[in-house]
């Protein structure tokens, strides 16, 4: 089966779904908003274009094999109770079956919720989720590898004080590799775990400290290496839920020298919406043009492979104080790019034009955005290469 990557117009929110070449799927994050669920509302109805794309099981289920959620904000995580089943699968409702979705495996930060929730209020999408991580949690202590579908979980990073030391089993240490789905087949993806970072949070002396605690900061980033047609290696996509400025700028400290390939991508995901406090410390409302980008968290951001695309998951992007979505931060994406505007596409401004998702077609020659031309041409309208070449810094 051919790969397939698809990001969804759902404003300043997140949700993209991954079609292995072996028919599993992989859904990170989601925002489903109500004026969606609406059909009186002309909001684009994700949920039922997320179901039209999912398979059933043999008891007629519609299932995402594993979702990552990548922190708990609300356009995160929003719809999850009205269109997932949560709970054990034996409870799954038979009068539900074309209106919610199993959920076989969870990817979960326990530390980004420990964060959040130390801090902030959860939404009520955002504690069911985290309830629902705890009963796949306590199942897992009491059964080990046996749990099946509908009752796994996989951790991203490792909890504070020991709290995860005897659950090692589902635990992904950071820089560690995911490599199947749903404990199925290996060969058809690895993702590197790249955060939430492990820090000491009774290391008062880090005066960064404070912003890599933050929620935000706290948000899961992967990068998945992606086969096509039984090829390995053909698309990388990096995500990072709204990881900020100052995360891009430690994973660079850490990376740099010898490992800034794990960073290396043919799609990325623009952190935060296309915020301009992924990419500086200096505030626009303050210092307007005379901001400066931080280079450590450019260079980070910018290891681009050959023709590579950046999709900023957010609103039309104006010229105006909105942040996010930032018309400067814009700017940078696109010069990270090689200048070619073509290879940065907004999702929302995506929709009002084609009135599709923004999609890439995953093969054997590499990665192309899927147009209704030939492979050929939808690779070249898209600027995006099969032929990997060696990442690079920029700035």
């Amino acid at each position: 089966m051919t790969a397939n990557l698809t990001v969804f117009p759902v404003a300043n929110g997140d949700m993209a779904l991954i079609n292995l070449d072996n028919g599993q799927n992989i859904l990170v994050d989601i925002n489903i908003r109500s004026a969606a669920d609406d059909p009186d509302d002309d909001t684009y109805d994700v949920a039922t274009d997320l179901k039209d794309r999912l398979p059933r099981d043999s008891e007629g289920r519609m299932y995402i094999d594993s979702f990552l959620l990548s922190h708990p904000d609300g356009d995160h995580v929003t719809g999850l109770r009205n269109h997932f089943h949560l709970g054990p699968p034996e409870d799954f409702p038979d009068d539900k079956k074309d209106d919610l979705i199993l959920i076989r495996e969870m990817w979960s930060s326990p530390i980004v919720f420990r964060r959040a929730s130390a801090k902030y209020v959860l939404g009520e999408d955002a504690k069911a989720w985290a309830a629902e991580a705890r009963r796949r949690i306590k199942l897992y202590r009491e059964k080990g590898s046996a749990v099946g579908d509908g009752d796994r979980i996989l951790l991203m990073g490792k909890d504070k004080d020991g709290k995860t030391d005897d659950i090692m089993g589902i635990v992904i240490p950071q820089y560690g590799l995911i490599t199947s789905a749903n404990r199925g087949a290996t060969g058809h993806f690895e993702g590197r775990l790249l955060a939430p970072m492990v820090v000491d949070e009774d290391d008062e002396d880090d005066e960064d400290l404070i912003h890599l605690l933050e929620k935000n900061n706290s948000s899961v980033i992967i990068r998945f290496s992606i086969a096509g047609d039984g090829y390995l290696d053909k698309c990388r996509f990096l995500t990072g839920g709204d990881a900020g400025v100052a995360i891009w700028e430690r994973l660079w400290d850490q990376l740099e020298h010898y490992d800034r390939d794990w960073l290396s991508y043919d799609v990325m995901e623009a952190p935060h919406h296309c915020s301009w406090r992924t990419l500086s410390h200096d505030r626009w409302s303050q210092l307007g043009e005379r901001v400066k980008v931080s280079e450590k968290a450019r260079n980070a951001l910018s290891q681009i492979r050959a023709g590579a695309v950046i999709v900023a998951s957010c609103k039309p992007i104006k010229k105006d104080d909105s942040n996010p979505p930032h018309e400067r931060a814009k700017r940078e994406y696109v010069s990270i790019v090689e200048n070619d505007a073509d290879r940065f596409t907004c999702t929302m401004e995506h929709f009002d034009e084609k009135g599709t998702p923004v999609e890439f077609k995953i093969y054997h020659a590499g990665t192309a955005r899927k147009f209704a031309l030939s492979a050929a041409a939808s690779a070249a309208a898209a600027g995006v290469s099969g032929i990997a070449s060696v990442a690079r810094a920029h700035g």
